[in-house]
């Protein structure tokens, strides 16, 4: 069986954490901020945990992770 590949692009966007768990950046964070509130611009910074339907897709995405 030969290696598998990382996804370059996945690799880049997301962060698997000690326990297995994928983290991911919010959307709606780079433009037209003038609009949106402090506290929401606040909470857009944080990481999240990917949901479950999603999980299965991207956990193929980073096979050594």
């Amino acid at each position: 069986m030969p290696k598998l590949k990382t996804h370059r692009g996945a690799k880049k966007r997301l962060k698997v954490t000690g326990t297995g768990k994928i983290l991911r950046m919010k959307a709606n964070a780079s433009h037209i901020l003038t609009k949106k509130s402090r506290k929401r611009k606040r909470n857009l910074k944080q990481s999240t945990v990917v949901v479950s339907e999603e999980f299965k897709r991207l956990k193929s995405l980073l096979p050594y992770s």
